[in-house]
């Protein structure tokens, strides 16, 4: 190993230290929280791809919903040539929510359509040859399909249900909702309405939320999945700690 290898190496380290401490604190002692930071890692300038299932997951959430959505926006804003990585990757994501999430994000991004379009006219050849241009011309037409909510966005959802069906069978929530199946499809739908109009209306409010909340129980939430919810098939209000420890773990690079 070459002298420049090693300092680089110890570099990459420090800052790789330097980067879990600054986490560390900011989940301490801000209202961060662990779906935003990895929400601000997977779409950031990295290589790698982002943790699509994780935040689609935590999406579910009102509260993380609406920590998830303006970071999205913020680097989709953000696109310009030589930083194109961090708009893809959001690119990336939003597929995924879209395909995945609650229908409300197709509406909640009609606005990046003409950002969307500056994207498919995008060429780029990095130092190494690799055209850019193309992946990325293919992803945002690929969303762009997706925001008409045509057949192919109805298509890609279902195909997600059926996928996501097939899985809870493994998965600790379907535990709870085969249980007990008493939920009636009213009471889902309106408490997906209450939730979302707490962000519709002025933001949210924790205070609000757990207000909300509390007018359900913890079965009740658990019981709401996509067997009980056939118009909002992706919506889990509650999720539950297991997710959470999910995300600080992977946080902490466990």
């Amino acid at each position: 190993m070459s002298i420049a290898t090693g300092l680089q190496d110890i570099k990459k380290q420090a800052s790789f230290f330097l980067k879990e401490k600054i986490q560390t604190a900011r989940l301490a002692l801000t209202d961060v929280t662990p779906v935003q930071l990895l929400t601000e890692e997977s779409t950031n300038g990295n290589s790698s791809a982002p943790d699509v299932r994780l935040i689609s997951r935590a999406a579910f959430e009102i509260d993380d919903y609406c920590r998830i959505v303006p970071i999205l926006h913020r680097r989709l804003a953000k696109f310009e040539k030589k930083q194109w990585r961090e708009p893809y990757n959001s690119l990336v994501l939003l597929e995924h929510l879209l395909t995945h999430g609650h229908e409300r994000i197709a509406d909640e991004f009609q606005n990046i359509k003409g950002t969307a379009q500056e994207m498919c006219k995008f060429q780029f050849i990095d130092e190494k040859g690799f055209k850019s241009g193309i992946v990325m011309k293919k992803k945002s037409e690929k969303v762009l399909k997706l925001l008409e909510k045509g057949p192919l966005f109805r298509e890609e959802r279902e195909r997600a249900r059926k996928i996501s069906r097939g899985i809870q069978g493994f998965g600790s929530f379907s535990q709870n909702s085969i249980s007990n199946n008493a939920i009636a499809n009213e009471k889902a739908s309106n408490f997906i309405g209450r939730s979302i109009s707490l962000y519709e209306d002025h933001g949210y409010n924790e205070k609000d939320d757990e207000k909300e909340n509390s007018k359900l129980s913890l079965d009740d939430k658990l019981n709401l999945t996509s067997e009980n919810i056939e118009s909002e098939p992706f919506i889990v209000p509650g999720a539950g700690e297991e997710l959470k420890k999910g995300l600080v773990k992977k946080g902490r690079g466990g």
